[in-house]
């Protein structure tokens, strides 16, 4: 386990092959994201004994879905998790919706326990407003290490942002490329050009420019390749601010 968190994490959503994540791995990612509901846990377990990285080097995170949230279901399909995963500790557990079986003052504490005993090194939410976030920050006795939530050019989370920032929270970006929505953006379009990088590349550098750690996720080396190398991409405050710009906003996720 690292208490390093990278620029870019690989997000392992609807990925049912070990052989890719691992080939990842092994192209220098190191932060892996998945979650129970994603039903592929085992696939990033199988993963992460194939590939030839130490476990020591590798940031993993999931989450604990909304029907599992009473206390006792966060235990024990935590537990279930660690095992499908292959794995004594997760480095990071996440709150995945406030929804369901989600009670702050219920479910939290289970978390504070999974960290206290060593089954969870980090406690992470995902898809909390400012409010509820605010609320499990008074509840929990551990600091929130990161809070996920949809963002990308047409979606900018400025007051999470904000937040996160004011908390000293990591702020994870997943569909950091709006579903290929980026390509067809005229701004992304002529930064690309002028930087000779790809329109997700520019995305990618944008969210890392704001302060996210984007979790973007390919069915292709090559996209793979492009994805890492966007922590490399650097934009100018001018770049910046042209997409901060951009007028169309548009929510992937409810």
């Amino acid at each position: 386990m690292t208490d390093e968190f990278p620029p870019i994490g690989l997000g392992t959503m609807g990925i049912d092959d070990p052989d890719r994540i691992a080939a990842a791995i092994e192209m220098g990612y190191r932060h892996l994201d998945t979650a129970q509901i994603y039903d592929n846990e085992e696939v990033v377990g199988e993963a992460i004994e194939r590939a030839d990285v130490p476990r020591s080097e590798l940031f993993v995170a999931t989450k604990v879905w909304a029907d599992s949230l009473a206390p006792d279901d966060v235990l024990e399909t935590t537990a279930e998790s660690l095992d499908k995963l292959g794995v004594d500790a997760a480095d990071l557990l996440y709150v995945h919706r406030p929804i369901e079986a989600y009670d702050p003052e219920e479910t939290l504490p289970a978390f504070d326990e999974l960290r206290d005993d060593g089954r969870i090194r980090h406690v992470g939410v995902s898809n909390f407003t400012a409010d509820e976030i605010a609320t499990a920050r008074d509840i929990l006795d551990t600091p929130v290490f990161a809070h996920q939530v949809e963002m990308h050019p047409l979606y900018g989370q400025t007051e999470l942002l904000a937040d996160a920032r004011e908390n000293d929270t990591h702020l994870v970006a997943y569909s950091p490329i709006a579903q290929g929505e980026v390509f067809d953006l005229p701004v992304l379009n002529d930064l690309a050009e002028d930087h000779g990088v790809t329109e997700a590349q520019i995305a990618l550098a944008w969210l890392i420019e704001k302060g996210s750690v984007p979790i973007p996720r390919s069915a292709s080396a090559g996209h793979l390749r492009e994805n890492l190398a966007a922590a490399d991409v650097r934009l100018a405050s001018e770049a910046v601010e042209r997409i901060d710009a951009i007028e169309r906003e548009e929510k992937l996720f409810e």
